[in-house]
């Protein structure tokens, strides 16, 4: 076998198709377009979603829902989280924005809320934007002062 005697197999490749040769190629004329009408023209392309006239199904369907751009989301601790932080990571004193952020439980944008799930042991003073009733009423039994920042 040398290189160039090799050949693809039999059967492996195909001619392409010779489009606007002329009439003896049997490909002439219309250049396999049909007649006329915006797909044979050149440039042609359809928008995504086009369905010949009709109303796009994105159209026909009802809008709904309403975005407020002044709401704050808040990014919900729970009490049994702050505990479990307490007896991991052994904090003590204030827990604050800055201790959830060293811990990977919020980042520095997030607004903080903290809710009641849970119970809490330790008396620890607890600074966030947010706290619900039960978790105000579960810090304070524990001992502890829940600060609204």
């Amino acid at each position: 076998m040398k290189l160039n005697s090799i050949q693809p197999a039999t059967g492996s490749t195909h001619n392409s198709k010779r489009i606007g040769r002329g009439q003896g190629s049997g490909k002439g004329g219309t250049s396999t377009k049909g007649h006329k009408g915006q797909k044979s023209r050149s440039g042609y392309s359809q928008k995504i979603g086009f369905e010949g006239g009709q109303m796009p199904l994105q159209r026909r369907l009802p809008k709904f829902g309403f975005n407020n751009v002044n709401r704050k989301e808040f990014r919900g601790i729970n009490l049994d989280t702050i505990q479990n932080l307490i007896d991991t990571k052994d904090i003590k004193g204030d827990i604050t924005k800055e201790v959830l952020m060293e811990n990977g439980l919020v980042t520095k944008n997030d607004l903080v809320k903290i809710m009641g799930r849970g119970e809490l042991k330790s008396s620890v003073s607890i600074s966030a934007d947010k706290f619900t009733k039960s978790a105000e009423e579960l810090i304070s039994k524990a001992g502890g002062k829940a600060i609204t920042l």
